[in-house]
């Protein structure tokens, strides 16, 4: 199989990269970014649907504009919960109208999104959502009562897409709908930030205390929120992967640029998993590349995830092992406080350890492998 990029792909990653050395700067206010990259029409490069103000590129294109984008220190995105997992599930799914109400806004930057699935004690059990959603007055929109966790980018995000049940009494699959649910609703709509070990917060709770929501915001009917929700999930994977792998490749090489600088290097069992580490990177890539296009492959953005998600963390340990004892100290002008910082690596490691976790734990991912792709019997309830 060609895994090569043809010579209109190579003149339209210069054109990327001419782009973004002109108009990156340093400590860029993020949503100000997405409207620049909208206005400029680098947002939906992958959309199916015209007449959205997205610009149009080919497959191969859109990985050298992730590659290129991963290469280039540009802010990180805020916008791709809208642009890469909500609009091809409207494009795929929604009404006319919600396609005019929504895509163009997300095509301009000017709308952030952030998904509402996992709740405590339904994170990796998608079925097992609690949210409700009820019908209130006449015209026939609903009241969103419930609790979402781990909730990337709420605190910025202007929509949220939901997962909630709409059935009184179902259960597991049944009953749930897919809702588009306005962020801005005080007192009905309550984002909490959550203090991660790196001391970040990119994720958060949000609590929904009767969020309003119209009628016409359902996507794909009322009942129909679990197929809505198995498509969007199938829609993260491929040319995102092939970006996420060019700031992997990044890490890596900071990595062995440190055990070159400290002499870790000269250690044969290290220097093997060094090279293990990269070999295994491009084996990622090749198989990323291979996926890319084929449509309906259930199992790709699983093997995906148990491929990166183990690498990384692996990676993270490989940081902390090529430090030594240094890798357990704080900066020399660290004090004592409520926050603290982190070295790269220390990040690098404290973060990695959820990898095998968020977005669908490891075994939450071999389970969708054997039983949707290998066909193999579903594990009896109760079994422990």
């Amino acid at each position: 199989m060609e895994f090569g990029f043809a010579a209109e792909d190579e003149v339209f990653r210069a054109d990327v990269r001419d782009w973004l050395s002109e108009h990156v700067e340093s400590g860029q206010d993020r949503r100000s970014w997405e409207r620049a990259l909208g206005k400029a029409g680098w947002i939906g490069l992958g959309w199916s649907e015209d007449g959205y103000g997205n610009r149009r590129a080919t497959l191969t294109q859109q990985v050298a504009w992730a590659e290129e984008y991963a290469r280039s220190s540009a802010p990180p995105r805020s916008g791709h919960i809208g642009e890469n997992l909500l609009a091809p599930t409207l494009i795929a799914h929604g009404s006319d109208e919600q396609k005019a109400r929504f895509l163009p806004a997300i095509a301009a930057g000017d709308e952030l999104w952030c998904q509402g699935y996992s709740e405590p004690g339904a994170g990796s059990d998608l079925a097992g959502v609690r949210t409700s959603a009820v019908r209130d007055g006449g015209d026939g929109s609903y009241r969103v009562t419930g609790q979402k966790i781990w909730t990337s980018l709420a605190h910025e995000a202007d929509w949220c897409f939901v997962l909630a049940r709409t059935e009184v009494g179902s259960r597991r699959h049944r009953g749930l709908s897919f809702l588009l649910v306005p962020m801005d609703q005080p007192g009905c709509v309550e984002v909490r930030p959550i203090r991660q070990l790196t001391g970040t917060s990119e994720f958060n709770e949000v609590f929904f205390d009767g969020a309003r929501v119209r009628a016409e915001h359902v996507v794909g009917g009322e009942g129909e929120g679990w197929r809505v929700a198995m498509s969007l999930l199938g829609f993260e994977r491929g040319v995102s992967t092939l970006a996420q792998q060019i700031g992997f490749a990044s890490e890596l090489g900071r990595v062995v640029e440190a055990a070159v600088v400290s002499g870790a290097v000269l250690d044969p069992v290290l220097r093997d998993r060094l090279v293990r580490q990269w070999a295994e990177l491009k084996a990622m890539r090749w198989n990323a590349l291979r996926t890319l296009g084929r449509a309906g492959d259930a199992g790709a953005p699983s093997v995906a995830k148990l491929l990166w998600g183990g690498w990384h963390q692996r990676l993270g340990e490989l940081a902390m092992q090529v430090r030594g004892a240094a890798a357990t100290v704080g900066p020399v002008d660290w004090t004592p406080s409520l926050s603290y910082e982190l070295d790269l690596f220390q990040h690098l490691f404290l973060f990695s350890r959820a990898d095998t976790i968020y977005g669908g734990s490891d075994q939450v991912q071999r389970t969708i492998i054997a039983e949707r792709v290998l066909g193999l019997p579903r594990e009896p309830k109760g079994v422990v």
